[in-house]
């Protein structure tokens, strides 16, 4: 009995060092394979060190490693990533300082580089960013800073790229985020925009007045001219028309004479003209008594048969002239 119960106790101690030999074996073959065996995922490397030294860069996929002799030293993403650089106080030409930050733009290129050629190219990157930024506000003054940020952006990108490339990163963007001057240089900048708003508006309005003015005596000319030409027109009308008027008349005035210098010469002529006459200075003698209080009256007002006589002798004489003559030419 003392037997059985040795041997089954010596059995028992032998089931349990071979499972713990078992389960050892598996845990070793465990840390093995995860030791062996690396998944890299994509747009990330892994800087490999075999016994201290570097020996390799992983890519995306699988790879196996020796286990217990290479390790990851390194893990980098390659992506481009996007790192605040803290704000900062700068002194610009005309000893302004004014608080500035902004964003930094960088991509590792190269792992091993970036592993074994700075620290921590982050810290590196942002404090050089920093310092080229520094630089370049003190040539500017304070107004130009605001104008100049393309140019500050493309010099601290080229003062980083430069500074970078030993490190294994590319420095892609830089962007100045915020300028943020002093409270009373602030103060004074906005006085300065509202004048200079003002005086914009002010320019504006003279301007448009004096368009309006322009634009007055313009049409006051144009209607001057408009009404000179009409003016013009009408005087040359008028003149035509008078011009044509008179013309008629003379030509009705010849007319009558020749009609009455035939009637003369017909039969009862001369007696008719005496009548005629006679008539006439009676009627006209009698209108300038209406006219006039004051007369002067001929001595031979009582003989208007001599007067019609004397008259009559006249017109015998044109008679006579005009029979002896060539025919006469045309009054018009």
């Amino acid at each position: 009995m003392t037997s059985l119960h040795l041997f089954l106790a010596d059995t028992s101690d032998s089931s349990w060092a071979a499972i713990i030999i078992t389960l050892s074996l598996i845990l070793v073959a465990i840390i093995a394979l995860v030791k062996t065996a690396k998944i890299v995922p994509q747009r990330t490397a892994h800087v490999i060190e075999r016994l201290g030294k570097y020996h390799r860069t992983l890519d995306a996929g699988f790879h196996i490693l020796i286990p217990f002799i290479d390790r990851v030293a390194y893990r980098h993403s390659l992506k481009e990533v996007a790192m605040d650089v803290p704000p900062q106080m700068c002194i610009t030409k005309d000893n302004i300082a004014i608080e500035i930050d902004g964003i930094l733009y960088m991509q590792v290129l190269d792992a091993k580089l970036a592993s074994y050629g700075i620290e921590n190219y982050y810290y590196a990157a942002s404090q050089l960013a920093q310092t080229t930024l520094r630089s370049e506000i003190g040539k500017l003054e304070l107004d130009k800073t605001f104008e100049e940020r393309d140019t500050m952006n493309a010099s601290v990108i080229a003062a980083l790229d430069k500074a970078s490339e030993p490190w294994g990163l590319k420095i892609t963007r830089y962007e100045i985020a915020n300028i943020k001057p002093p409270q009373s240089v602030q103060d004074a900048l906005e006085k300065q925009m509202r004048a200079e708003r003002e005086r914009r508006s002010q320019i504006a309005l003279s301007e448009g007045t004096r368009e309006a003015q322009i634009n007055v005596a313009e049409g006051q000319k144009q209607e001057t001219i408009k009404y000179s030409e009409a003016q013009k027109l009408k005087q040359i009308n008028e003149a035509e028309g008078k011009a044509k008027e008179i013309e008629l008349l003379a030509s009705a005035t010849a007319h009558g004479i020749r009609a009455i210098a035939e009637a003369i010469q017909q039969p009862g002529g001369k007696e008719a003209v005496n009548l005629r006459i006679a008539e006439q200075y009676v009627i006209q003698f009698g209108n300038l008594a209406k006219a006039s209080n004051t007369m002067i009256i001929p001595a031979n007002l009582s003989d208007i048969g001599g007067t019609v006589a004397g008259l009559a002798k006249v017109l015998d004489q044109l008679k006579g002239e005009t029979s002896s003559s060539v025919t006469p030419p045309p009054l018009f």
